[in-house]
């Protein structure tokens, strides 16, 4: 029963945690086990092997941890780095802001580099401080690869560029959290050296989950890190790994299952059709923000995401009040604008196990929103722009051709 019960569904649409499609739901279902049977290792090592096919990675060693993002970003952090570390990290959003207090935190000496929210990460300022860096005492890059606060999606491919350029040997280190399995995503092909998702975003489960993707180099990194850790200590792993059993502590029994469903789900669509899918529906959000007269937050059309939308609303209106409005009156929840933002925007999420008409029944709902709150929106216009897009581009549903 709900806590507050509305009639039918709840329409989720905040850019994490996502809605859970049936049979994940359904593979969840089921009563504990026990961990050390021959039944959860067989299925944590296939697990293992089918989570590197979303990082796009032969040559990465794969940790499925039971935490949250914030629990991936530390294991990326202190199993590959020794306190006092020089990192350069990119503050442009919330999440960035958060991954920037958790290094501080763990007592790395942070170069942060402030971007205006709306914006993507500054790279002429990271060609400037790595060509200065004569010596390599940056030990690492970090990256928020889609910052969820704002809607903007980082080109890895260009940070990987600077590296290359600036011949410097420091790591890279990517939140890929509301990006993989949803925005094209290369671990090998980009030379990313950890890479990192948690299951509540585009793999459409549970929170609970934190995935991380270590390279040859960052597990050669790992051997001299000297930063503490116990939990997230990939060596624990490791050990478990060689015996067979992989699992340091108790895994969560229903995640597994559920993470399998999952994977087979994105491997039955096919992966390069999935990050289509949320191209199209990211396309078709910016077109109904654009006939509604609102403007995206993301100031570039190249940042701009796939997987959310942050819509600036005008002065007179507070954009808490959309999604307030959205929960009372029908049962719909936003994101709310965080932070910097916060009253100024309010975020559609368009990511997971998600449709086209799933998508336009959100935009209408956005559309009697405003204008419960006083914008003078044209209803349907939003709607008409979206779907006029989504007619001509949806493709036959692979499955029933």
């Amino acid at each position: 029963m709900d806590y507050f019960y509305a009639p039918g569904r709840n329409h989720l649409f905040v850019p994490g945690p996502v809605n859970i499609p049936e049979p994940v739901l359904r593979a969840m279902n089921r009563n504990n086990e026990d961990y050390r049977s021959p039944a959860v290792p067989a299925l944590t090592k296939n697990l293992l092997e089918d989570v590197k096919k979303i990082f796009k990675t032969t040559t990465g060693t794969p940790f499925i941890i039971p935490t949250t993002g914030t629990g991936a970003w530390e294991s990326a952090l202190t199993n590959t780095l020794s306190p006092g570390d020089r990192i350069i990290s990119f503050e442009m959003g919330q999440f960035s802001l958060l991954w920037i207090d958790q290094m501080q935190r763990l007592k790395f000496d942070v170069d942060v580099v402030k971007c205006e929210w709306g914006t993507g990460a500054n790279l002429d300022i990271l060609t400037a401080k790595l060509e200065a860096d004569k010596e390599h005492k940056v030990k690492a890059i970090c990256v928020v690869h889609n910052e969820t606060a704002t809607g903007v999606t980082n080109n890895l491919v260009a940070v990987r560029g600077v590296l290359d350029d600036c011949r410097h040997p420091a790591l890279l280190l990517v939140d890929g959290v509301s990006s993989i399995c949803a925005i094209d995503f290369r671990m090998d092909e980009w030379g990313v050296d950890v890479a990192l998702t948690g299951s509540q975003k585009a793999l459409s489960m549970p929170t609970g989950m934190g995935i991380v993707c270590a390279s040859p180099k960052a597990m050669e990194a790992a051997k001299s890190a000297k930063s503490l850790r116990v939990f997230f200590d990939w060596n624990d792993y490791l050990k478990f790994y060689k015996m067979g059993t992989y699992w340091p502590y108790t895994p969560s029994i229903q995640l597994l299952y559920g993470l399998r469903a999952a994977l087979d789900l994105l491997f039955e669509e096919g992966l390069d059709n999935v990050i289509a899918r949320h191209a199209r529906l990211g396309r078709a959000t910016r077109l109904a923000v654009g006939a509604w007269g609102l403007k995206n937050c993301c100031q570039r059309e190249e940042w701009f995401s796939d997987t959310v939308t942050a819509v600036v609303v005008p002065p007179y209106i507070d954009s808490s009040e959309v999604v307030k409005r959205g929960w009372k009156r029908y049962n719909m929840s936003l994101g709310l604008g965080l932070n910097v933002v916060a009253g100024k925007v309010f975020r559609i999420g368009h990511l997971g196990n998600l449709n086209e008409l799933q998508l336009l029944g959100c935009l209408s709902g956005v559309e009697m929103i405003l204008k419960d709150v006083g914008y003078p929106v044209k209803l349907g216009s939003g709607v008409a722009a979206a779907a006029t897009y989504l007619q001509r581009t949806v493709p036959l549903i692979k499955s029933r051709v």
